[in-house]
């Protein structure tokens, strides 16, 4: 899937607000069993939440949140606080849950 626009992540963010967090994130970081977990969460929902719990600081978050977009070929939709959204689009058009909007309506 091409990169997101404004509008799109404005939409998966709605579908996001009442998730839970599906990874919580420790001091050890992101590990290669992280990595497989991430990608697993996202091959079943596509949409998920992950808790940072001992990164307190935004440039760390931001450090690991590219490192974990580029190892899962994920997009993230928004970070707020300790917590943020990863979409990945489901290579399986009949199993994608999530219909993403091409334009604003």
């Amino acid at each position: 899937m091409k990169e997101l626009i404004g509008h799109q992540r404005k939409y998966l963010r709605g579908l996001a607000h009442n998730l839970k967090p599906a990874i919580i994130i420790g001091q050890k970081g992101v590990t290669e069993p992280v990595i497989t977990e991430i990608t697993e969460a996202l091959n079943k929902h596509e949409l998920i939440k992950i808790k940072f719990v001992d990164f307190k600081e935004k440039d760390q978050k931001k450090d690991i949140v590219s490192i974990i977009e580029e190892k899962t070929d994920s997009h993230t939709v928004g970070m707020i606080g300790h917590t943020t959204i990863f979409y990945r689009q489901h290579t399986d058009p009949d199993k994608r849950k999530i219909s993403v909007p091409e334009r604003s309506l």
